[in-house]
């Protein structure tokens, strides 16, 4: 992966590179390769985390279409 630093500004450089791998998902693969993991428990892993996209996928589609109420974000005063 490669950032060109212009005008010897670093700090957009760096926030461009973090962008780019956040982007790509090498965050997330960083942690998941962080220690050992086994097969049994990759596979639940796996599984849990397509219900929810599942579940997500289908809670979307009915707000959609009007059958459940689309959650308000709170309003933080400040």
């Amino acid at each position: 992966m490669q950032v060109l630093v212009r005008d010897n500004n670093v700090d957009q450089a760096l926030k461009a590179l973090k962008k780019k791998m956040q982007r790509e998902g090498i965050f997330r693969e960083m942690k998941l390769r962080g220690h050992y993991e086994k097969p049994s428990e990759k596979r639940a892993r796996e599984q849990a985390e397509a219900v929810r996209r599942a579940r997500k996928l289908a809670r979307k589609k009915l707000q959609r279409e009007g059958l459940l109420p689309i959650k308000a974000k709170p309003v933080v005063a400040r």
